[in-house]
């Protein structure tokens, strides 16, 4: 914990007020605001004439109601309206020009003083502070960090291409049906009671071998009989093959059949210039060795990010680790009981460790940033949510968007105010990092696929 300082007192003039801070120790401070008649009189008097101008009251033309009767109606509003003003005003001033460093929100404080301006016309304020702790980020050559450099083997590469194939494959109508096959037509309890004219049947998901037996070689025209429930024990398999709701199907038992349709089967698409097209665009790729070259390229793209995440998560967790320094914990979990009203005691101490860390984080990242006079530019912004986007168009498999395409995306994107100060953010985490992992020692490690994942078992 920070050594108790001495009390020290800091008087400053606002609006002809006292304001006075009390240092506790070096993490947490008071300030009191001592406010009198003088400071708010001209104020009120002005507000009350401007009420006195525009009132609309029964019997009075506009502009000629009494003061007096202004006063009883207004006077208390009026006057707590402007207390509040001074203080918000005076207390923001302070911190600004006494350049405190405050963590969260100034707390009230409870010093016995009232608000009472029926006993008094001199009142006082006291509110909480707590302070962002003096630290130094010292990270060095004698700090070590390792970047995992992911290898691709040739089954991920043929996964890769298999995926594609499978995405961009088709449901085509077959003869005799196999395991893999869904069969469409007409299923009907023995008795007639249940019936679905419009039924999908999975012939993989039959969990009874033998009456999966029954439905191999079947075509199109001809009819099956099966137990529903060794066949599909599971009340949600019922459902979805009856088209109804679970809680309709849980008493249904005995025998059913279905009026085969038609057989459906999936094939994927075949390795040629079409499937190349349809994922990297017209022409882009002209042979199959080609396309396994960028299948190749775009998996080192995804490892690549993979381990500079890797490699920034570490100087994160390094820079905190070799970087102490106390927080105002007491007051820190107060002010966040105060601006989480649903939030409990328990709820706080139960997630303060994440928070903490978080907290932590944020400090050493300004703190480095100050130190290096980092300033984000909008350009970086903009490639930042260039690069978002583009994850985007990859994940869904939009791999040859143009770059104005993308360019107009990420513009439209950082106009929401909240999602550009997301962008930003990380930015400055990234700059930061980069920052942090070029100060100390990094050496370079292969590994597998299978290995890197396991180095986020614990975390």
């Amino acid at each position: 914990m920070a050594q108790v300082m001495a009390v020290f007192k800091s008087i400053v003039n606002f609006y002809k007020m006292n304001v006075t801070r009390e240092n506790i120790d070096a993490l947490n401070a008071t300030v009191r605001i001592d406010i009198a008649k003088t400071d708010y009189e001209e104020k009120v008097e002005k507000k009350l004439r401007e009420y006195r101008r525009t009132a609309s009251i029964k019997g009075f033309r506009p502009g000629h109601v009494p003061i007096q009767m202004i006063k009883k109606m207004y006077g208390t509003t009026v006057l707590v309206d402007e207390i509040n003003n001074l203080v918000s005003e005076s207390l923001s001033e302070y911190i600004k020009n006494e350049k405190l460093d405050i963590l969260g929100d100034p707390i009230p404080k409870n010093d016995g003083h009232t608000f009472d301006p029926e006993k008094s016309d001199e009142f006082s304020f006291t509110f909480e502070l707590g302070l962002a702790p003096e630290f130094e980020v010292n990270l060095n050559k004698k700090q070590k960090l390792t970047r995992y450099l992911i290898a691709p083997d040739t089954k991920m590469i043929a996964d890769y291409v298999d995926n594609y194939s499978r995405r961009y494959g088709q449901f085509i109508t077959a003869g005799a049906a196999e395991e893999k096959d869904l069969l469409k037509g007409i299923v009907e309890s023995s008795d007639g009671s249940v019936k679905n004219d419009a039924a999908t049947l999975s012939v993989e998901m039959i969990k009874d071998e033998e009456i999966k037996k029954h439905f191999l070689g079947k075509k199109a025209g001809e009819t099956v009989e099966f137990e529903i429930r060794k066949a599909f024990p599971n009340d949600y398999e019922i459902a979805g093959l009856l088209k109804k709701q679970k809680d309709e199907v849980k008493d249904l038992q005995g025998s059913y059949s279905i009026q085969i349709m038609e057989v459906s089967r999936f094939v994927p698409a075949e390795n040629n210039q079409e499937l190349w097209d349809k994922v990297y665009g017209e022409g882009t790729v002209k042979s199959a060795t080609e396309f396994e070259a960028k299948v190749t390229e775009e998996i080192r793209e995804f490892f690549n990010r993979e381990t500079e995440y890797k490699l920034r998560t570490d100087a994160r967790d390094l820079a905190l680790g070799k970087t102490p320094f106390e927080l105002p914990e007491d007051f820190l979990k107060r002010w966040l009981l105060r601006v989480n009203e649903k939030t409990t005691a328990e709820d706080i101490e139960k997630d303060f460790d994440h928070f903490r860390d978080d907290l932590r984080w944020q400090l050493i990242k300004n703190r480095v940033a100050k130190d290096n006079e980092l300033k984000i530019t909008d350009e970086e912004i903009l490639e930042e949510a260039k690069a978002f986007t583009r994850a985007q168009f990859s994940q869904y498999g939009l791999h040859y968007a143009s770059d104005e395409q993308i360019t107009s995306f990420a513009s439209d994107f950082l106009k929401k105010e909240e999602e550009a100060r997301r962008i930003a953010e990380k930015v400055l985490d990234t700059r930061v990092l980069g920052l942090l992992i070029d100060a100390v020692k990094v050496d370079e490690k292969t590994v597998t696929p299978e290995e890197f994942n396991k180095l986020f078992g614990n975390k």
